[in-house]
């Protein structure tokens, strides 16, 4: 029989490279840990990994194991938090996913309010996800998802929290600063940067670019909002982001805002959570505080 113990020790090996490391990860001794899972593979009838000299390398049997050990034990852990919080009287943990880049500014004027609301529930936010921001909410590794994508999918729910506009955003005195929009050959002869996100999920690309065959000259990927901006700033490339963030740091910055398209490029927020979860007081609070929360005018 598989149990818990054989997925967690799966885990550690592949994340720390030998029993030795897992054995130490897990507060077991080594001998324990080998004979546990010598045990398991004469019980399946197949091995879970062939050693590759001081490295164990998975088979199949071992990889589909990992796989499941990557899916099951969030969901286990979850439940025995919410458990545990149920038998302490504690309000829980609000765990949030992030699919949106610029939006963690926003994040922060919601979670703090929401923080002094709520006093016996802590916030986590994730931005990296084992199987992608959907695939972290149907497996328990999240419970709240910030993108502007939404996927009907079944036992989810996605709500709109507000409306902005993508621009492009140029260092002051580009000749595009003074345009009252941006057409798409005018980044031709541009580096655009971006977040590190698959160009397939960008605006920019998907609803401005790729309809008309355009190539920007180069395109780079950068982390932080701060240094992409602080890069378009000193003439290094344009960008692209959400016209309410873009306006935060034209105010300190020598940035301009410019439209992308004569009709501009009009987006959402959505914040997906769980159907079963829609009774929890403070993910309702929190959906009600964030879709309250007023952005600066996104008037161009």
């Amino acid at each position: 029989m598989i149990e818990r113990v054989h997925l967690r020790v799966i885990q550690a090996v592949e994340q720390h490279g030998s029993l030795t490391a897992a054995a130490k990860e897990l507060c077991v001794t080594q001998s324990a840990l080998s004979h546990t899972m010598r045990k398991l593979e004469e019980n399946l009838g197949t091995e879970i990994w062939l050693r590759e000299g001081r490295r164990l390398r998975l088979t199949q049997a071992g990889q589909y194991l990992l796989n499941i050990a990557n899916r099951v034990l969030p969901l286990l852990n979850h439940a025995e938090d919410k458990l545990k919080q149920i038998a302490q009287g504690e309000r829980g943990t609000l765990r949030i996913g992030m699919e949106c880049h610029p939006c963690y500014q926003w994040l922060l004027k919601v979670v703090s309010p929401f923080l002094d609301a709520w006093p016996d529930v802590d916030v986590d936010v994730k931005q990296k996800f084992q199987f992608g921001g959907v695939g972290a909410l149907l497996d328990y590794e999240i419970d709240l998802l910030v993108t502007p994508d939404p996927l009907n999918k079944t036992g989810l729910c996605f709500n709109p929290v507000f409306d902005y506009e993508q621009v492009l955003v140029v260092p002051k005195g580009h000749a595009l600063s003074n345009c009252s929009y941006a057409r798409p050959e005018d980044l031709h002869d541009e580096v655009l940067l971006t977040y590190p996100v698959a160009t397939d999920r960008l605006d920019i690309y998907t609803q401005f670019l790729n309809p008309v065959g355009i190539v920007p000259k180069q395109h780079k990927t950068i982390e932080t909002t701060d240094i992409m901006l602080q890069m378009v700033a000193c003439g290094r490339g344009v960008a692209a982001m959400p016209h309410w963030l873009a306006q935060e740091y034209c105010a300190k910055l020598p940035l301009s805002a410019v439209r992308l398209g004569k009709s501009g490029i009009a987006k959402q927020i959505y914040l997906g959570t769980r159907d079963s979860d829609r009774g929890i007081e403070y993910l309702k609070a929190f959906m009600h505080l964030a879709r309250s929360y007023k952005h600066p005018t996104e008037a161009i």
